[in-house]
């Protein structure tokens, strides 16, 4: 077995607390070795020889795998993830932790059960990912704003740190990729960076969206930010969802949460924006969205129908920014990542849909 460090102590919502750190390297290509060493400490109960390992191949940027003995739904299964190759130059790995134990606290979370070289061990949550085409389901999609609204409820002590993130994010991705593009003798990436928009183009917009939407009032609340299907937990049975995956959590604008979670109505591997929810389904969306919130943070639940279309107007706004957030991601994953996706294809979804309809969102006004 490899060997075991003392328990790392890490910051918990402004509180000290231990978080077990085991001196362990899961290798990606022949993983389940490491694994084995890892539910060594975590489950010395489980017998080696019955413990089965399914690997999961919903994210883009991890492998992740559900280790069990016995029934994967019925039994008390942990999650192994291992971060995938570069991830480190643009996820801050030590504030993901942080989100799995606030979440966790305020039962919005499973568990983090330790660190290790290079990822994380948690607790499996039952039922079933998300299939794309439940998003459109009134049943199915007010459990996902009620979730969402329960979330950016949540506060923490004041000496939490609490800024926005998103421009100082998004910020960090064009200089990585400007660096990427320029640090490089591999004529592709030069290519992949001109079929897509200049370095020139992206920042002038990036200032002119952040100009845009600082105006807007939209409040600072603890967001998901990556709430794709694959990262939504169905549990039918129990009629609940629960949101998975981290690595982007933290303080940002409530309504680029929501708008970030409308595009990706539009999906992954085919990414088609005619998919993209009506503003009616919006609006019903939003409604149930703003009952949550005000319910989990003890103010009368009462949802005018002006809220619903001001909160409507921001969301339709932030959603540039999410798109223009995750054009600038899958620049750098068709730059370093090992996976095998079309990252440039996604690249041009994004930032298409993004001058499709900056006029158009730009021009819609706030009571």
């Amino acid at each position: 077995m490899s060997a075991v460090t003392l328990p790392q102590v890490v910051m918990d919502g402004g509180t000290r607390g231990q978080l077990l750190h085991l001196d362990v390297c899961v290798d990606e290509q022949k993983p389940r070795a490491g694994v084995l060493d890892l539910l060594g400490v975590l489950r010395p109960q489980w017998n080696p020889r019955d413990i089965e390992m399914k690997k999961f191949t919903e994210g883009m940027t991890n492998q992740l795998m559900g280790c069990y003995v016995g029934s994967l739904q019925e039994s008390e299964a942990v999650l192994v993830r291992v971060y995938g190759k570069m991830t480190e130059i643009y996820v801050d790995r030590e504030r993901e932790v942080e989100m799995f134990k606030i979440l966790h606290a305020h039962n919005c979370g499973p568990q983090i059960y330790c660190s290790f070289q290079n990822g994380i061990c948690y607790e499996f949550v039952r039922g079933t990912v998300l299939e794309d085409s439940l998003l459109t389901q009134p049943a199915v999609y007010r459990l996902i704003a009620t979730e969402m609204g329960k979330i950016h409820s949540i506060k923490l002590k004041s000496d939490s740190p609490t800024d926005n993130i998103l421009w100082k994010k998004m910020a960090q991705f064009l200089k990585l990729v400007q660096n990427a593009h320029g640090n490089t003798s591999e004529p592709q990436s030069s290519k992949l960076l001109h079929r897509v928009y200049s370095i020139e183009t992206l920042s002038d917009e990036m200032e002119t969206l952040k100009n845009h939407l600082s105006q807007i009032n939209s409040p600072t609340v603890l967001c998901h930010n990556d709430l794709l299907t694959k990262n939504i937990v169905y549990d039918h049975k129990e009629g609940m969802v629960r949101f998975i995956d981290y690595e982007y959590a933290d303080y940002n604008y409530q309504a680029f949460d929501i708008g970030n979670h409308f595009n990706e109505f539009a999906g992954v591997n085919v990414t088609d924006y005619s998919l993209y929810p009506s503003p009616e389904l919006q609006r019903d969306w939003l409604s149930s969205y703003l009952k949550s919130y005000k319910q989990s943070v003890k103010l009368e639940d009462k949802v005018t129908d002006q809220e619903v279309q001001d909160l409507y107007v921001q969301v339709c706004k932030f959603s540039l920014a999410s798109n223009f957030f995750w054009g600038l991601w899958a620049i750098l994953q068709a730059r370093f990542s090992s996976i095998d996706f079309d990252f440039e294809r996604y690249a041009m979804a994004r930032f298409n849909y993004y001058f499709e309809k900056k006029e158009e969102y730009f021009g819609l006004s706030l009571s």
